[in-house]
C-alpha cells in the first residue's frame, strides 16, 4: 500500500532570496523567462516535449534542469482547463530543491505581475505516514503556490513521497539519488492519473538504474509515449552556452575567449578521459563511477577530527642540518605525537598502514583498532607533506613502536615507498610489515572490502574534510574502485594538493586487518613473592642462571 503523504496545515515560514544557492541568485534582476530567445536551441526542444515519459541524460551545466523549471512553472500557473497541474521536483540533495524551487520563484515573479499575484518560496512539513508500519515522519519540503491553486514543489528524494501525488515530477540527477530504482518506480505510478515524468542526469556508470531505463525506452518497453532525449556539452556550447554565460557574468564574449574556456572545462579532468566522457558527452563508463556515496561517509565520520595530527613543512626545511631536523622533529613528537599515542585504548588491538608521498602529495600514515566482530576504527593519523624521507622513517617508527598491542601493518612499496617499507620490515619483521606493491589485481582484490566496510558501517574515521574529499577519490574504472590519478585542493590549505593519499591509507589498513600476526606488548614479570628472594639467592650462589634472570622484569613478545 503507498503511504499517505499530507502537507501540515501552517507554513514553517517563508524562505528569504539570500538563503538560495548563488546560481539561483545569478539571475539577473531583468531576466524576462518568456521573452524571444530566452532559451537556446536544446531547450526549447526538451521543453515542446509531450510525451508522458522523458528522460534526459545529459552533460552537465547544460541548462536543462533550468529550462524544465521555466515550463514546470507554467504549468504550475496555468488553470485546470489550460492544462495547469502540480508540480513536484524530487532532487539528490536538499541544495538542488532549493535552486529548482529559486528558479521557479525567479520565473514566477514576471507572471505573477501580469497576474497581480505575490510568488513567496514557504517552507513547511509533509507529514508522510506508511500504513504498513503506522510510522509518520515530518519531511521539510518547499514550495510556491499559485492563484491557479496548483503548486510548485520541492521534495527530498524518498520513493515513498511521490507515491501517491498527482502531477508533473522532475526527478533531477536521478542516477545519484540513494535509492534510484525505487524512485522511477514510484514516479511511474503517477502515470495512472495522468501527468508527466521527466527524468533527468548525468550518467553514473552504465550499470546505473537510470542508464538502464534509457535503455529500455529506446527499446520499446515503456511504449510510444516515452521517449529519451539526449544533450551533450558540445551541443549545448553549440547553441550558445559560452555566450549565455557571458551574458549571465556580464561579459563580452569572444572567439579567443570561447576557445579558452572550452578548453579550460575539458582539461579540468586531466587524464580522467572516462569521467570527462560521461560527464560531458554523456557517455556512461563501464564502472558506476563514484565507488562510496557521500551518505556512507559521512556515517563513518563519528570521530573528532584531533584525531589527524598535520605535519606540513616548508621547502627551507630540508637544507637544516640532519641533526637539527632531527631535533625539531624530535620536539614534535614530543610535543603531538607522543600525546597521540598515550591516548589509544590499551585494551585494544591496533594494525598501522602508510601511503608514502615524499613531494607533491600527503603521506599518510594511520593507525586502526580492532574491535568486536569486524569494526575498525581510526584513532589516529598522520599527515605529512614535504617531510624529508629520513623524519618520515623518525616519526613512523616512533609511532610503530609505540602502538598498543601492535598486531602488524601494511606500507606501500612502490615507488619512492620501497626503502621506507623495506627498512621498516627489517627492523620490526618481514612477516610482521606487509610490503605492498599498489597495483590494479591489488585495488581489485581490497578496495571492494574496504567500500564494503563502509556500506555496512564497519569502519569509523575521523570527521575530517580532507578524509571525505579523499574518499571520494575512489571511482571504479572497468570495474575495479581504485584512486583515480585526479589531484583535488587541500581543504585546510588551498595552495596543497591530495589525491586520495588517506583513501589508499585506509584501504592498506583494512588489507592489515585482515592479515593479522600475533599481538605484540611489553609485559613486566610479576615481584617475586614474600619469602622467594631467599630462595632465588640460594638458587643463584648454585649457579642457577635461570632463577637469576628472573630478578630483573623482562619483555614478553
Amino acid at each position: 500500500m503507498a503511504s499517505i503523504i499530507q502537507p501540515l496545515a501552517s507554513t514553517l515560514r517563508v524562505v528569504e532570496w539570500d538563503e538560495l544557492p548563488p546560481r539561483a541568485r545569478a539571475i539577473p534582476a531583468n531576466f524576462d523567462p518568456v521573452a524571444e530567445g530566452v532559451l537556446m536551441l536544446h531547450q526549447r526542444q526538451v521543453v515542446a516535449m509531450t510525451q508522458s515519459i522523458i528522460a534526459i541524460p545529459k552533460g552537465r551545466r547544460t541548462g536543462i534542469t533550468f529550462a524544465v523549471m521555466l515550463r514546470k512553472t507554467l504549468v504550475a500557473a496555468a488553470s485546470k482547463e489550460a492544462g495547469g497541474d502540480n508540480v513536484y521536483y524530487i532532487g539528490d540533495t536538499k541544495e538542488k530543491g532549493l535552486e529548482a524551487i529559486g528558479y521557479c520563484a525567479r520565473f514566477a515573479r514576471v507572471i505573477a505581475r501580469a497576474q497581480g499575484e505575490v510568488s513567496n518560496i514557504e517552507e513547511f512539513l509533509f507529514e508522510d505516514q506508511d500504513p504498513q508500519t503506522g510510522k509518520t515522519r515530518h519531511i521539510t519540503a518547499y514550495r510556491i503556490r499559485f492563484a491557479s491553486g496548483f503548486q510548485v514543489c520541492a521534495l527530498s528524494s524518498r520513493p515513498a513521497n511521490i507515491r501517491g501525488l498527482q502531477g508533473h515530477v522532475v526527478i533531477d540527477e536521478a542516477a545519484f539519488h540513494p535509492d534510484v530504482q525505487g524512485v522511477l518506480d514510484a514516479a511511474s505510478a503517477l502515470l495512472i492519473w495522468g501527468g508527466q515524468i521527466t527524468v533527468i542526469s548525468s550518467h553514473n556508470g552504465k550499470a546505473n538504474p537510470f542508464a538502464q531505463f534509457c535503455r529500455d525506452i529506446e527499446a520499446g518497453r515503456y511504449g510510444e509515449d516515452a521517449a529519451v532525449f539526449t544533450v551533450t556539452f558540445d551541443d549545448a556550447v553549440a547553441n550558445g552556452l559560452y555566450e549565455r554565460v557571458c551574458w549571465m557574468k556580464g561579459e563580452t564574449p569572444t572567439p579567443e575567449g570561447k576557445a579558452k574556456w572550452y578548453a579550460k572545462i575539458r582539461n579540468a579532468y586531466g587524464v580522467r578521459k572516462a569521467a570527462m566522457r560521461e560527464e560531458l558527452d554523456a557517455i556512461a563508463r563501464d564502472g558506476n563511477g563514484v565507488a562510496l556515496p557521500g551518505v556512507w561517509i559521512e556515517q563513518a565520520m563519528v570521530l573528532p577530527p584531533s584525531s589527524v595530527l598535520r605535519l606540513a613543512l616548508d621547502d627551507d626545511f630540508v637544507r637544516k642540518a640532519p641533526a637539527e631536523r632531527e631535533a625539531w622533529v624530535a620536539d614534535w613528537i614530543k610535543r603531538y605525537l607522543a600525546p597521540a599515542l598515550d591516548r589509544l585504548d590499551k585494551n585494544e588491538r591496533h594494525v598501522f598502514a602508510h601511503d608514502y608521498a615524499r613531494h607533491r602529495d600527503f603521506s599518510v600514515w594511520g593507525a586502526l583498532a580492532l574491535g568486536a566482530g569486524m569494526r575498525r576504527q581510526l584513532p589516529l593519523s598522520i599527515e605529512m607533506h614535504k617531510v624529508p624521507y629520513a623524519q618520515q622513517r623518525q616519526i613512523t617508527w616512533y609511532a610503530i613502536e609505540h602502538l598498543p598491542r601492535r598486531c602488524g601493518g601494511a606500507m606501500d612499496a612502490g615507488g619512492n615507498g620501497e626503502t621506507l617499507a623495506e627498512e621498516t620490515a627489517d627492523k620490526f619483521g618481514h612477516t610482521h610489515v606487509h610490503q605492498v606493491k599498489l597495483a590494479r589485481a591489488w585495488y581489485g582484490t581490497w578496495m571492494p572490502k574496504l567500500v564494503q566496510a563502509f556500506e555496512d558501517g564497519m569502519l569509523d574515521i575521523p570527521a575530517d574534510p580532507n578524509y571525505a574529499q579523499d574518499l571520494r577519490a575512489i571511482e571504479e574504472v572497468d570495474g575495479i574502485p581504485m584512486v583515480v590519478k585526479a589531484r583535488r585542493k587541500d581543504v585546510k590549505d588551498p595552495d596543497l594538493f591530495r589525491h586520495g593519499d588517506s583513501a589508499v591509507m585506509l584501504c592498506l589498513g583494512w588489507f592489515a586487518t585482515l592479515n593479522l600476526g600475533g599481538a605484540i606488548e611489553f609485559t613486566p614479570v610479576p615481584a617475586f613473592p614474600r619469602g622467594f628472594d631467599n630462595l632465588a639467592g640460594d638458587a643463584s650462589d648454585q649457579g642457577d642462571d635461570d632463577l637469576g634472570l628472573l630478578r630483573e622484569p623482562h619483555a614478553t613478545w
